[in-house]
């Protein structure tokens, strides 16, 4: 499966960042609930698993919050990579959005 990432720079020290981003997901899950579907989450201390579905596509991958910084790594199935870059974007912009908001 094709992989995607990205890294995302912050200044909240890595426990409010996890606090940023349990809320974030909620939010999403408000937010886009007539787009997004199925999102799992699970938190590892500071790494959070994921899945969801939109538009058809199944996005799954990891976030990484350490002190300064949120690494995005993923996968999609290969019917979506026309969209990658779409995709990566636009997820990027939404975690930045959440740490700086």
């Amino acid at each position: 499966m094709p992989s995607f990432g990205s890294q995302v720079e912050h200044q909240l020290g890595q426990p409010a960042a996890i606090a940023r981003l349990e809320t974030f997901i909620d939010k999403v899950r408000e937010q886009y609930q007539g787009q997004v579907s199925g999102l799992t989450e699970e938190w590892n201390e500071h790494v959070l698993t994921f899945s969801f579905t939109t538009y058809g596509i199944q996005i799954q991958g990891t976030l990484t919050v350490e002190e300064a910084t949120v690494t995005l790594d993923g996968t999609l199935p290969f019917a979506a990579i026309a969209f990658k870059g779409k995709i990566e974007s636009s997820l990027s912009e939404e975690l930045r959005k959440a740490l700086t908001d």
